[in-house]
């Protein structure tokens, strides 16, 4: 499962994203150090395209190396924006992937996260989980210490009618 970390390096967010077609991510974090990291909220992969396709590079100050702490995008003008062109977004992504002094840059993926993201346990009814995917672009799947195992979507279920995946008694 790929993931991504509240405080994530703009390199490999950019890397993720040039390389997977994925529609989320799940954000994780620790809640406390050295503990295992636990599913938080989702991020649209069209959210982070567009937060990273609307930042503009100043050089970092000396302690603070934050892509976008000091005017953080509200979630509303990274909804609204309209994606940039494919290949505009494939140098954008090229260039914050390869760029070394992107490497050293993270950005807070906090106020950009789906604060009301759903997640299903891994032992969660199948016919259920298609109903809640029929809502739902994404779904992640969590353990029972809510790690994150897996991401399910509306397409991967979308091949089954409803009535395959019922739970028969005898």
């Amino acid at each position: 499962v790929r993931v991504l970390h509240l405080e994530e390096n703009i390199a490999s967010l950019a890397q993720l994203l040039a390389n997977t077609s994925h529609g989320g991510f799940p954000v994780v974090c620790g809640p406390k150090p050295d503990h295992a990291e636990v599913f938080q909220e989702l991020l649209k992969g069209k959210n982070a395209i567009k937060l990273m396709s609307c930042q503009t590079r100043t050089e970092p100050e000396t302690n603070d190396e934050s892509f976008s702490s000091s005017h953080p995008l509200s979630y509303e003008k990274i909804t609204v924006e309209k994606l940039p062109n494919l290949s505009r977004l494939t140098m954008l992504l090229n260039r914050y992937g390869t760029d070394p002094w992107y490497q050293q840059l993270f950005i807070n993926l906090e106020p950009y996260i789906n604060k009301s993201a759903m997640s299903v346990q891994a032992h969660f009814s199948l016919q259920c989980t298609y109903i809640i995917t029929l809502g739902l672009c994404h779904l992640t799947v969590v353990d029972p210490q809510n790690r994150v195992v897996g991401v399910i979507t509306r397409k991967d279920l979308m091949p089954f009618p409803l009535e395959a995946l019922q739970w028969h008694h005898r």
